[in-house]
């Protein structure tokens, strides 16, 4: 069960000191809290020796903590009142000490708990950023999110509620059998006999919680899912009048996760009263046991059967939280389990431990590239091969699935070929620094993605600092939005809502490509970026570009031919391999598939009579 949370050990050696401080204030809490039964039996055996035909009861010094003698040494002498007075002062003093110490225990553990939760959440946050695509092909967003929110908060109550309840518990407990035993061996052995069913009570539940506790976890981040995919798909849901049978999907996966709950929480139900009922079970043993021995003989120290009660029910909330202690130990080992699973992930696109920065002008090379997706079996690329010198512009051409993303993704490295290799001057992309090659390629993907920030901001979003506002100008008019913009109701400054939702498909493809040229990269790569403009706009946008990409190597990826720009060379792909290449006059020439698109194009751009 601890072998999964050997993982957040390391945050505590972080906050070592924090973590020791706690640990000492919990055991000055408890040693306050133990001296006060002392003082009472102490009270009760000068009460039993005023009854009539009482004698004096012997104390034995080294049944006493030395300053419960030191202080029985001061009282001795005083008159019974006195006495009665100065001791039910000194019990009060010694709660406020203990509560002062609970209090700046929960101030040293508790906050470390949530340090701890605040590294871990940049721990996952970070490591999940270092992950790469083919991650996030195969594994949900409503499931990373739960990993980082709900897992997190269960670790948290392991770190900071259950090792304050645990330590205060093995602290209270070992102070209190100490004195018990140091007391009356034989009687605290009595007294102490059903811990041991306690014990093997708590192993066994534990193993049915952890299972279910687990369980539990999955159907959440299930549940999440569910969830977050209904809020991002609401439009196509309600265009497709779908609301009930996603209710109904919702409901079967929240029926799931609400019949495991029950059932998790059915067994912590009979886990915890069981605790409670053992522990009274010892009380009800003290006062058994202790009251035949005071029967027996009348001059049995009475105050030790009366110590040995306040003892054990003091015991009685930590010994009753160790269920909840670990009922939290077995979430949070189950939640970290689940967050292990990711944060030992390596991803499969590092940095070589040779790895350069090269600047990139132009010369990518790509040498009989082929590449498979790993989690559909996809061939996407067949022995790919092209050469763009610097400045060059270059149009990839093709129906859909023909691998004209692929190419851009593995440009970035977001994959890496199969086989075959992509060099920059020279220079395999596996010997490039990540940051420094993708720093130097502005890229509009096909999939246009606008965070929840205004139009300036995410304009800027490519640049180490917002852009200034001629940047801004001058990009979103090569863009042709400048205008659209400015007509919105607080211009650039106006929040577009999730995933840019409050701009049309036209709109969020020329914030996107404004984004990609206020970058101002020496190399351009843009996807299908176009496909949401009408034809008047992507004229404009092309016109923009045309002038814009003077002097900068350019990769243009498209299903549509842009007869206004003139491109070095024309690409065309069919099921991943090259099956045309050269100018547009020479496929025009060559008659093939380049030229019908193109015959086509211009007979539906031609006005009708």
């Amino acid at each position: 069960m601890l072998k999964h949370l050997k993982a957040v050990n390391k945050y505590f050696w972080k906050y070592r000191y924090r973590f020791t401080a706690g640990i000492f204030l919990v055991i000055a809490s408890n040693y306050f809290a133990v001296l006060a039964p002392e003082i009472t039996g102490y009270v009760v055996n000068k009460l039993q020796e005023m009854l009539p035909g009482a004698k004096a009861v012997h104390h034995d010094v080294r049944e006493h903590d030395k300053l419960v003698n030191w202080f029985i040494t001061w009282v001795n002498s005083m008159s019974f009142g006195a006495l009665v007075t100065v001791c039910s002062v000194t019990i009060l003093l010694l709660a406020v000490a203990r509560g002062l110490f609970m209090f700046f225990m929960r101030q040293t553990i508790i906050v470390m708990s949530r340090h701890i939760e605040f590294d871990q959440k940049n721990e996952v946050y970070q490591h999940y950023q270092k992950l790469d695509a083919g991650f996030y092909k195969t594994h949900s967003t409503g499931d990373l999110m739960n990993r980082m929110t709900e897992d997190v908060s269960r670790v948290r109550m392991y770190t900071g509620p259950s090792m304050m309840y645990l330590i205060n518990l093995l602290s209270l407990i070992s102070l209190c059998v100490v004195n018990m035993f140091r007391k009356d061996v034989n009687l605290s052995l009595i007294v102490l006999a059903p811990l041991p069913i306690l014990a093997v009570t708590i192993y066994i539940v534990n193993t049915v919680i952890h299972k279910k506790s687990e369980k539990v976890q999955g159907l959440l981040s299930d549940l999440t899912t569910n969830a977050q995919e209904s809020y991002s798909g609401i439009r196509v849901i309600k265009s497709f009048v779908q609301e009930k049978a996603m209710l109904g999907f919702f409901k079967r996966n929240s029926e799931e996760y609400r019949k495991n709950s029950v059932s998790l929480a059915k067994v912590e139900a009979v886990y915890f009263p069981s605790m409670t009922l053992l522990v009274g079970l010892s009380t009800l043993i003290t006062i058994l046991v202790g009251g035949q021995m005071a029967l027996n003989d009348p001059q049995r120290n009475i105050g030790l059967i009366v110590e040995f009660v306040i003892y054990i029910n003091m015991l009685t909330f930590p010994v009753s939280a160790i269920g909840s202690v670990a009922s939290m130990v077995q979430r949070a080992s189950a939640s970290q389990k689940r967050l292990n699973e990711f944060l030992q992930t390596e991803p499969t696109i590092q940095n070589a431990s040779d790895a350069q920065q090269v600047p990139l002008q132009g010369d990518i090379v790509f040498k009989d590239v082929s590449f498979t997706y790993a989690n559909t079996g996809i061939k996407a690329l067949r022995h790919f091969s092209l050469e763009v010198k610097e400045g060059q512009k270059v149009l990839i051409l093709g129906k859909t699935g023909s691998g004209k993303t692929t190419i851009a993704q593995l440009l970035l490295r977001f994959y890496d070929a199969d086989e075959g290799t992509i060099t920059i001057n020279g220079v395999p992309l596996q010997k490039m620094l990540l940051n420094h090659l993708r720093e130097q390629i502005s890229y509009v993907p096909q999939d246009v993605f606008l965070f929840s920030d205004n139009v300036g901001n995410n304009i800027s979003f490519g640049l180490p600092q917002t852009a200034s506002d001629d940047q801004l100008f001058q990009a979103a008019q090569y863009a042709s939005v400048d205008n659209e913009i400015k007509r919105l109701e607080n211009g650039y400054q106006t929040m577009v809502g999730e995933r840019g939702v409050t701009l049309s498909g036209g709109q969020k493809q020329r914030v996107s490509i404004a984004r990609a040229l206020v970058k101002n990269s020496p190399v351009l790569l843009f996807d299908d970026c176009l496909s949401a403009v009408d034809a008047k706009t992507e004229n404009e946008i092309v016109n923009n570009l045309y002038r814009f990409l003077n002097q900068k190597t350019a990769i243009i990826i498209t299903h549509r031919i842009f007869t206004s720009l003139h491109f070095h060379q024309i690409v065309v792909l069919e099921d991943g391999a090259i099956v045309e290449r050269g100018t547009h006059d020479e496929l025009l020439s060559s008659n093939g598939y380049y030229a019908e698109l193109y015959r086509l194009q211009v007979s539906n751009e031609q006005p009708t009579a």
